[in-house]
C-alpha cells in the first residue's frame, strides 16, 4: 500500500502544475485563451504560475473580475512577485475603464497602488515602469496621477533605456502642446534604436496626426523594411489610414493580413483589428 501511495505521489509530481502550465502557455502564446484555460482547469492543485496564467487568459478575454481573482490567488502564494502585482494593476485599471463611474475612482486607485508596488519590488521591471508612467500621465491628480510624477518615472529610465525615455518625453511634450519638442524626442528615439520598427511606427503615426501624410507613408515603408513580417506594423499603418480616412482599401488589406498572422499576446487583440475593419467599411 505504501508503495502504491508513493507511486501516486510521484505521478502527481511529474504531471503536476509545471507541466500543465507549460502546455497551457503554448496555447496562450498562440492567443487561444480558451484552450489555455481548458488545460489549466485540469490542474488539481494550481501553483502561483498557474493562477497567474489563468489570470492572463481571463484578462485577454476581457473578464477582468475573474482575472483579478486569479492574480490575487497568485500573489497570495508569491507575495513578492513584481509581475503578479503588475498584472493585478492592469486588471484593476481595466475594471476602472469598463465599470461604472461610481466604482471607477476606487478601481483606478487600486491599479496605481499595484503599479507602484510592482516597481518598488523590481525597479528593473520595464513593463511595470511603463505602465506606471502611463497611469501618472493619464490619470487626474485626484486619483494619484500627474505630469510631474510621470516625468519623474521617465527620468528613472533615462540611462538604462534611452529610446524608451525619449518616447516618454515625447508623450509629455505632446501633452504640454510642445509639438516640435515631441517630434524631436521621437526622432531621437528612432536614432537610438534604428533596428526597432516600433520607433519608426511611433514617428509615422505622429507626423500623420500633424497632417504630413506623405512623410508618414515613407516612414511606414521604412518600418516594413526593418520588420517585413511584423504584424504590429501592418496594424499601426492600417489604423493610421483609417484615422485619416484615406487608403481604406489598403487599410482593409493590411488588417486582413494582420488577422491571418500568427499573433501573440503582445500584439493588438483580434477584436481591435475587426473593429477597425468595420470602421473601414467592411
Amino acid at each position: 500500500m505504501r508503495l502504491i501511495i508513493a507511486l501516486l505521489l510521484l505521478t502527481a509530481c511529474i504531471s503536476g502544475s509545471p507541466a500543465i502550465v507549460g502546455r497551457a502557455a503554448v496555447f496562450y502564446q498562440r492567443t487561444d485563451y480558451q484552450a489555455s484555460l481548458h488545460v489549466l482547469a485540469e490542474d488539481p492543485a494550481p501553483d502561483a504560475p498557474g493562477f497567474a496564467l489563468t489570470g492572463k487568459n481571463y484578462y485577454m478575454l476581457g473578464d477582468y473580475k475573474k482575472a483579478i481573482d486569479s492574480f490575487e490567488r497568485a500573489l497570495a502564494l508569491a507575495p513578492t512577485s513584481s509581475e503578479y502585482d503588475l498584472w493585478l494593476g492592469r486588471a484593476w485599471g481595466q475594471r476602472a475603464q469598463s465599470g461604472g463611474w461610481l466604482s471607477a475612482p476606487g478601481n483606478a486607485s487600486k491599479a496605481r497602488q499595484y503599479f507602484e508596488k510592482a516597481v518598488a519590488l523590481d525597479p528593473h521591471n520595464n513593463e511595470a515602469m511603463n505602465d506606471l508612467f502611463d497611469f501618472y500621465l493619464n490619470a487626474p491628480a485626484i486619483l494619484g496621477g500627474g505630469m510631474d510624477k510621470a516625468e519623474a518615472v521617465a527620468k528613472r529610465i533615462a540611462t538604462e533605456r534611452p529610446p524608451e525615455y525619449q518616447h516618454e518625453e515625447a508623450q509629455l511634450a505632446e501633452r504640454r502642446k510642445q509639438y516640435e519638442a515631441a517630434e524631436s524626442h521621437l526622432r531621437r528615439a528612432m536614432e537610438l534604436a534604428p533596428d526597432q520598427p516600433g520607433r519608426v511606427v511611433d514617428l509615422a503615426s505622429y507626423v500623420a496626426k500633424r497632417g504630413r501624410l506623405q512623410e508618414s507613408d515613407a516612414l511606414f515603408a521604412q518600418a516594413r523594411k526593418i520588420a517585413p513580417h511584423r504584424p504590429r506594423v501592418a496594424f499601426a499603418e492600417a489604423r493610421t489610414y483609417i484615422e485619416n480616412n484615406r487608403n481604406l482599401e489598403q487599410a482593409r488589406g493590411l488588417l486582413r493580413e494582420y488577422l491571418r498572422s500568427n499573433l501573440t499576446p503582445d500584439d493588438p487583440p483580434r477584436q481591435a483589428a475587426e473593429k477597425l475593419l468595420r470602421r473601414a467599411g467592411e
